[in-house]
């Protein structure tokens, strides 16, 4: 039996420099995917996967994602009062037991703001996931993961593979023995030069890992870029607990990138009934 994967870590407190000047004065993690903010489809994903708490990893001027998930009070008695429907905000509800959020005072990696939230991730398995890291498949790639975790328990990573050029600028996996969509992993490395990189499958922005990589993180030392790298704390978990990849059934979106983001966009509006037709006539114009 495994213990079930109750709660999500969301570290947002990046500044999100790469999208200024529109991330000024609005948190990255709010851009919004045609008319749903990135934060509120990654929480939406978790959801799906049955996780129960989200652990927001917050930085100064990230209160619009706090605001976000709150009651608008005086927007809904509006709303009502003009009988205008309500029940498109009941997504962005998060109830006091339902989220946390917790500071990461200094900008020292993802290793270091995933160790921010230890206290309130305790002696369990948790899930991570990074927002602009746009996951778009049905079932999301969370409840995937989740599935392969009652499988094989232990810690489980997303992968995808990519041009092989392109893996300098990711984590990527050593590869081991393969089933299905579960590979085994048997070596990590962080941003390798492309000569040295074991695979072409790179991590994707989403985890399930065991309580152990907090105290793995508690002295992690610098790596890549001069940050804590999670990868490097994971990487030292291999061989002393079960570690495999899931090549997740969808597609990636890196929002993290101006032109990710835009295919983000696109891809979403095509899949909606209620504006697909324009925006594909708006596409095929605009190409000729």
């Amino acid at each position: 039996m495994q213990k079930p994967i109750r709660k999500a870590v969301f570290p947002v407190a990046g500044l999100g420099t790469r999208f200024l000047p529109a991330t000024k004065a609005i948190p990255k993690e709010m851009l919004p995917v045609v008319d749903r903010p990135l934060i509120q489809y990654a929480v939406d994903e978790a959801r799906e996967a049955g996780i129960e708490q989200m652990i927001f990893v917050t930085g100064r001027g990230k209160g619009a994602i706090e605001d976000h998930f709150d009651i608008a009070f005086e927007l809904e008695k509006t709303m009502a009062d003009r009988g205008r429907d309500i029940s498109v905000l009941e997504a962005t509800r998060l109830g006091p037991g339902n989220c946390a959020y917790v500071r990461q005072q200094e900008p020292m990696g993802l290793g270091h703001a995933i160790w921010c939230a230890r206290d309130i991730v305790g002696d369990e398995p948790f899930a991570i996931f990074l927002p602009d890291e746009f996951m778009h498949g049905s079932p999301g790639c969370m409840k995937q993961m989740v599935d392969a975790y009652t499988q094989v328990g232990g810690n489980l990573i997303s992968v995808l593979e990519v041009p092989r050029e392109q893996v300098s600028s990711y984590g990527v996996i050593a590869p081991g023995k393969a089933n299905g969509a579960l590979t085994e992993v048997t070596g990590l490395v962080e941003k390798p030069p492309v000569a040295d990189a074991p695979s072409n499958l790179i991590i994707s922005g989403r985890y399930i890992l065991q309580p152990e990589v907090m105290r793995v993180l508690e002295g992690q030392e610098k790596g890549a870029g001069g940050e804590i790298q999670l990868t490097d704390a994971m990487a030292t978990m291999i061989g002393k607990q079960p570690f495999h990849a899931v090549t997740f059934d969808g597609t990636r979106y890196d929002c993290g990138s101006k032109a990710g983001y835009i295919q983000a966009n696109l891809a979403v509006a095509m899949g909606r009934p209620d504006m697909a037709d324009a925006v594909r006539a708006f596409a095929i114009d605009l190409l000729k």
